[in-house]
């Protein structure tokens, strides 16, 4: 087995997220505009081939890992095709996917079935009301309905991701940790991200997430870091006493896990990103039969990894060494 994608510093990348389309059916208020979005034509979106083709490059330079995102990834049609196509590469052991949960519940079973093996569901709030004016317009029955669902056909490890925007849902994290008491679920709070904002309207809704521990200590619960690890994930981990779940703490903003890193973004219009934030991507679509030109464009990539992507600087009013991406989180796949 061949292992050679490392960077610079020493880093092993064995993990892609692909980004199979850029196109959701919610707005949610921290990743695209309320209108006016522009989404790629469909030419240009990767077809099935083209994702399987850059996964096997991949699988045979020591990938074993992917992650399926979008946009939300359940508005492709046929995705269920993708997956299983995936799932038979030599080397790739572990396909996951992030989704809002909208569209899960009826395609879980074929999901499951197809290769996924764990999924990760946003979930923003716990609250109908709240969550239908995060996401502009969702019905959280049917985020619900999906986990559940979930459950019953085996997905391992089910994860909540929760971003925390200060004064819109950071009174609920008290609730969300409750659900660990019970069901064996990994909450998951993240840091917002200035990720595709042209202003600074993000850094008022900033919340750091030593508040989750805060909230721990006022409840007298004592949270104990746990060992757990699934997949490659950048989330610190921890268990409250006697819980039957656990929660992890995602802050890209105060405390980087770039260190760590990992990974390498595949964007629905085809350009391999070194890191999310940054704007460098290089294009792999013109390289679609030419193996060894589609390992060089990976190589270059990982050449200009930077060793982090210094959003601290952006929460602090610093200058920054590279140029951030204009790109909205949906557009890159998270």
């Amino acid at each position: 087995m061949e292992t050679i994608l490392v960077d610079r510093f020493g880093r092993v990348h064995d993990y892609l997220r692909i980004s199979v389309t850029d196109r959701c059916n919610l707005r949610c208020v921290y990743c695209m505009p309320e209108e006016g979005m522009e989404f790629e034509p469909d030419e240009r979106i990767l077809t099935f081939e083209e994702i399987a083709e850059v996964v096997g490059v991949l699988a045979r330079l020591g990938v074993r890992k992917l992650r399926i995102t979008g946009g939300e990834p359940l508005v492709r049609k046929h995705l269920e095709q993708l997956i299983a196509m995936l799932s038979a590469i030599p080397g790739i052991e572990d396909i996951a996917l992030t989704t809002n949960g909208i569209f899960l519940a009826p395609r879980a079973e074929r999901l499951r079935a197809a290769g996924v093996t764990r999924v990760n569901i946003s979930l923003d709030s716990l609250r109908a009301d709240r969550f239908a004016m995060i996401t502009r317009g969702g019905d959280i029955r049917k985020v619900l309905a999906s986990l559940e669902e979930s459950v019953r056909v085996g997905f391992q490890p089910i994860k909540l991701n929760v971003v925390l925007m200060k004064g819109v849902n950071d009174d609920e994290i008290a609730d969300f940790l409750a659900m660990t008491l019970e069901r064996d679920l990994t909450v998951r709070f993240i840091e917002y991200m200035p990720i595709g904002h042209e202003d600074d309207g993000w850094r008022n809704k900033y919340v750091p997430l030593s508040a989750v521990m805060d909230v721990c200590a006022e409840r007298g619960w004592t949270a104990d870091a746990s060992g757990e690890v699934y997949g490659n994930g950048p989330s610190r981990n921890y268990r409250i006493r006697g819980a039957a779940g656990s929660f992890g703490l995602i802050h890209p903003v105060s405390d980087h896990f770039c260190e760590t890193c990992n990974r390498l973004r595949l964007t629905a219009d085809g350009s391999i990103k070194p890191c999310l934030y940054w704007t460098d991507e290089f294009n792999v679509r013109k390289h679609m039969g030419d193996e060894q030109a589609m390992r060089e464009l990976f190589f270059r990539a990982l050449d200009i990894k930077p060793l982090n992507h210094e959003m601290a600087q952006v929460l602090a009013l610093e200058a920054q060494s590279h140029t951030p991406t204009a790109r909205r989180m949906s557009q890159i796949g998270g």
